[in-house]
């Protein structure tokens, strides 16, 4: 649901961003201009689906811009922030989950030893302890996940400009995004050769002035993109079902 969600947050993103844009250039470039100008986004009560154009040119482009958003220093560094923030909570979720499995294992160690009210009774926390825990989890990783969304728009919203820019400057007819794989995504396949993400990154990069994230010991961390279904979430629960 988050990957979804998110994907929904980056598209209407990209095409306020895009529109912004081309208002700015629409006004400042003249009417001959070479490059053409991008339309205004349609609005909710519009009902249509105006296409926007880059430019004139024929070429086709790809880019993971989830990948591009995370990769750049500037979202590694944001998202590393992010976790640094919710190592609390996922200290506490991992305390939760370990009282809970101590609890189903004394169930099934001493199963047949306890009376009838003392099962009970370890059931019974059990079940409660299960809940608190399943709903503690589930808030952090919406939590996170909002905070995650936030920061992909923030900082798409400063990356769209360059993919335009970078498109008309290099005679890009499409970019196409590749975030998600065939069926999740539409792009069935792209060629490496059609992929801009690291030239956007490093453009991006240029213009934030955000230095590259550094690994404990000092040593700079690899500057290769990555998605945000990579980013660390609060611990998953291991826990089985209730006993019963």
């Amino acid at each position: 649901m988050k990957s979804k969600f998110l994907r929904i947050t980056l598209a209407a993103a990209v095409t306020f961003a895009m529109s912004a844009l081309a208002q700015t250039g629409s006004a400042a470039t003249p009417s001959g201009g070479a490059a053409s100008a991008l339309p205004s986004a349609p609005s909710a009560s519009s009902g249509t689906n105006t296409p926007v154009s880059i430019g004139n040119g024929t070429k086709v482009g790809a880019i993971n811009i989830e990948g591009a958003i995370f990769g750049s220093n500037e979202g590694r560094k944001e998202i590393e922030a992010l976790q640094k923030k919710f190592e609390p909570k996922q200290a506490e979720l991992k305390s939760q989950n370990e009282e809970l499995e101590a609890l189903k294992k004394q169930l099934t160690t001493q199963e047949g030893k306890l009376s009838d009210d003392a099962a009970a009774n370890l059931k019974k926390q059990i079940e409660t302890k299960q809940k608190t825990f399943d709903r503690s989890m589930q808030d952090a990783q919406e939590d996170f996940g909002n905070q995650q969304q936030e920061i992909a728009g923030k900082i798409l919203q400063k990356m769209a400009p360059l993919v335009v820019k970078y498109a008309q400057d290099n005679g890009f007819g499409m970019i196409i995004d590749t975030s998600k794989p065939w069926p999740q995504g539409p792009v069935l396949i792209a060629g490496g050769s059609l992929d801009i993400t690291q030239a956007v990154v490093e453009a991006y990069n240029a213009q934030s002035g955000v230095a590259t994230p550094s690994a404990p010991g000092g040593q700079a961390r690899p500057s290769a993109p990555k998605p945000t279904t990579g980013a660390t979430k609060p611990p998953a629960s291991n826990s089985g079902n209730t006993p019963k």
